[in-house]
């Protein structure tokens, strides 16, 4: 059968009602939905003749959902990957943000985006292929993980339980951009110590929140040692998201006459493949003490902001001359008539997946994309129907090409 004309079987009411369903889900990550939803899954795999298992991990405590299309032989497997858990919903949403509306050009819903667009995508892919009665001679792999959200916890144990393949794609939203390379992310803690007087001897004193003015545009303006090429160094990015500052470490805050002489500063730090967590810190801790040579009697302490049983996302990076690369470009071009923009492209450049993971621990060669991306993360989140469907389109032409008709 031509690779084309199996597109047009998509049926694509089906493939919205599916991801409704999805949405119809509450699955907060860590929640009681979330185990909910990686249940349904499995349910559904099996439905269209896809072996599924619902792989626990966390003292049982949280669940992946795998599923494995088994293929003749002689083909390369691919895995997709994405998550199940969602962000919380946020003021501001003018739908019901569990609903799964579909209108005219957008289905609306917590998570679409981020990510159960990209996870239904290739469930429909599959089931398409599977309805038309394809068979592969590779082995297709579906990972439904949990646990993105906690530094890619479900991936890792996925990994570790031996879940592998000869490719990946990891369907975070990208906006259907051919994502090759991204940052780590590295969260901090900065200290600053100065020392108190009342405003009137204000000269006398050493400002902490001044000192905290000053470094932080330089800290938002870094970029780090050691990047192997410009490319490399664009996904360098610094950031101060979270800014307290008072009167001693409890932060007093009813004595504004006094200079304040505490500032915990908390951020985040994007580097490239290359360079390393140690350098990083290392570039920041320069800037450390070239602020405290700025502001004599300062004490200025860094620290990496880790949290119990949270991995950091290390950085992911493919050739463009991989064949997971050449045929996903090759996908959207027969899908689009155009060229898939492919590099490291902002914003997704700078973001953290599990596509980290998958390249740093197993060595896989992958893609980072998926559908949604320029309403992710806000009031009324949502996803244009038509890349969710052009989507599934590339989706099924990769699995044909990678995998192979048997």
């Amino acid at each position: 059968m031509d690779p084309k004309s199996l597109l047009d079987r998509i049926d694509e009411k089906a493939c919205l009602d599916f991801l409704s369903k999805m949405v119809q889900h509450k699955s907060h990550s860590e929640t009681e939905g979330e185990k909910d939803l990686a249940r349904w899954m499995a349910k559904e795999l099996e439905k269209i003749g896809v072996e599924a298992e619902l792989q626990a991990f966390d003292d049982g405590n949280r669940f992946n959902t795998i599923g494995r299309l088994k293929g003749t032989g002689g083909g390369k497997s691919l895995l997709f990957n994405g998550h199940l858990d969602t962000n919380p919903v946020t003021e501001g949403w003018t739908v019901d943000p569990y609903a799964g509306l579909v209108d005219d050009n957008f289905i609306y819903g917590i998570g679409v985006s981020n990510m159960k667009a990209g996870d239904a995508a290739y469930f429909c892919a599959v089931k398409t292929l599977l309805d038309a009665g394809v068979k592969l001679k590779g082995d297709v792999v579906l990972t439904f993980v949990v646990g993105e959200l906690q530094g890619g916890v479900g991936t890792l144990a996925a990994i570790k339980s031996g879940v592998k393949a000869d490719y990946f794609i990891n369907s975070e939203p990208s906006d259907l951009v051919a994502v090759t390379m991204h940052a780590a992310a590295l969260s901090y803690v900065i200290e600053l110590t100065g020392d108190t007087r009342h405003l009137s001897k204000r000269e006398e004193s050493v400002d902490a929140i001044a000192a905290a003015c000053d470094i932080i545009p330089r800290i938002n303006a870094m970029t780090f040692s050691g990047a192997k090429s410009d490319e490399h160094r664009s996904i360098n990015r610094g950031h101060v998201g979270v800014v307290h500052g008072a009167l001693g470490r409890d932060f007093a805050e009813w004595r504004p006459p006094q200079v304040a002489d505490f500032v915990r500063l908390r951020g985040s730090l994007r580097y490239a493949p290359g360079q390393t967590q140690e350098s990083v810190l290392a570039d920041v801790e320069a800037e450390l003490r070239l602020l405290e040579g700025r502001f004599p009697g300062l004490q200025a302490k860094l620290v990496p902001d880790m949290i119990e049983g949270r991995p950091l996302m290390p950085p992911f990076e493919v050739s463009p001359d991989s064949r997971i690369v050449k045929s996903i470009n090759a996908a959207y071009e027969a899908v689009r008539g155009e060229k898939q923009p492919t590099g490291a492209i902002t914003p997704t450049r700078f973001y953290g997946t599990d596509a980290g993971h998958l390249y740093h621990e197993l060595g896989m060669e992958g893609i980072v994309c998926g559908p949604g991306g320029r309403y992710n993360t806000m009031p009324d989140e949502r996803v244009d129907i038509v890349d969710f469907l052009d989507m599934i389109r590339v989706y099924m032409l990769t699995i044909l090409d990678i995998c192979e008709v048997a």
